[in-house]
């Protein structure tokens, strides 16, 4: 499955806004060797993610599951 900004960008946080912080992102994408511009451009496949340990990925990989469930649901 390919995680794309888009989910990036909606998922529920801790506050009232959805979304992960886009600069701190980049900068966990390049402290992990990811390549952020490619994944803006096509998005980044979740074992990649989960690849990494980090909870907040495996979040995201979880809330992208959870909007393809209801595309297809």
């Amino acid at each position: 499955m390919i995680v794309t900004s888009t989910h990036l960008r909606t998922i529920p946080y801790f506050n009232d806004r959805a979304g992960y912080c886009l600069p701190k992102a980049r900068a966990w994408f390049r402290a992990q060797g990811l390549d952020w511009a490619a994944f803006l451009r096509h998005g980044i496949d979740a074992e990649q993610l989960l690849a990494t340990g980090d909870g907040m990925a495996a979040k995201l990989v979880e809330w992208a599951r959870e909007c393809e469930g209801r595309a297809h649901g």
